[in-house]
């Protein structure tokens, strides 16, 4: 399964475009156009211990902020 709107987290945080912990704002500012119409529940659906059994790309660091799981999946 790919994930573009990963990717472009991903690829943000390499470039040091991104840093970590984010909020959903510093991302939509950092990547705009990656994930129109699903800011608000991407992060939240692929975080550790979802509820939905979604993968588990997102870690909530404290409510609203957010660091990507280590090493970074799909090969990325």
């Amino acid at each position: 399964m790919r994930h573009r709107t990963y990717e472009a987290i991903v690829a943000a945080i390499r470039a040091k475009k991104l840093t970590e912990p984010f909020k959903i704002q510093d991302w939509k500012a950092t990547c705009p156009g990656s994930a129109v119409g699903t800011y608000k529940t991407f992060l939240h659906k692929h975080a550790k211990g979802n509820p939905g059994g979604k993968t588990e790309l997102f870690v909530r660091v404290a409510p609203g902020l957010f660091k990507c799981v280590r090493p970074f999946k799909y090969g990325f």
